[in-house]
Formats: structure tokens, sequence, C-alpha cells
């Protein structure tokens, strides 16, 4: 049976993706920034959150597909993995975009890892299979 649940959330990850990097873009633009930040702590914080977004999701989908295609994981604990990743993420953007927010980045991260964590976990049937 084809994956009909990690594409809905790769695809709400993917817009994350492309709005983080609309964010970037277009204070690089209003700020003739060229590369780099040029000392922009604004720049810096967009720039981390699109960063920190492209390094934990690939892996997030695809822990998130092999748990879906051992076939042995409820859909339940599937989404709540993808929720988990998906809130996590825009959890941490949020806090990158303003002052004061560490306990939202704090808690952006620790639903991310649980979603790693608990796909990971889910996975482990797949590797059984070979």
């Amino acid at each position: 049976m084809p994956p009909v649940i990690t594409p809905l959330y790769a695809a709400a990850l993917t817009a994350l993706f492309i709005t983080l990097s609309l964010r970037v873009i277009a204070l690089r633009r209003s700020g003739r920034v060229l590369l780099g930040d040029a000392g922009n702590p604004a720049l810096l914080a967009r720039i981390r959150a699109q960063g920190n977004c492209a390094e934990y999701v690939p892996l997030g989908i695809v822990l998130l597909l092999l748990a879906e295609l051992a076939g042995t994981a409820p859909a339940l604990l599937l989404h709540l993995s993808g929720l988990l990743l998906l809130a996590g993420r825009l959890c941490h953007a949020w806090a990158l975009s303003g002052p004061g927010r560490l306990g939202a980045r704090t808690i952006g991260m620790l639903m991310t890892f649980t979603a790693l964590a608990l796909s990971a976990a889910l996975a482990l049937p797949w590797a059984a299979i070979f």
C-alpha cells in the first residue's frame, strides 16, 4: 500500500520551508545583503530558522516514511509523529522570529526530537524485514 500519511506532513513541512526561505529572501533584499547576515540579528535569526528546518525536516520525513512503509505502526502514532515534527518546527521558527521566546524554542526542539525518536522507533520493524 502506498504511503498516505507521510505525504501530508511532507507537503506541510515543505510549505513551512518555503515560507521560511521567502522570509530570508525578503530581508536580504530589503537590506541588500548578498551573502551572510551583514551583522543583522533579525536576518541571522531568519537564516537559522530556515537552516534548522532544512537540517531536521528531511530526517523526520524519511523516518516517518520508513515507519509508514513498515506497515506495523498504528496510523494514530504516525500522525502524532508527523504533527509533533510540524508543530516543533513551527514553534522553533516562531521562537526565532522575536526576542524573549527561548521557552518556545526549547519546546520546539523537544517536540522535534520526540518526533524523530518516535518515528525511528516505529521504523524499526522495517529493518527486521531485511
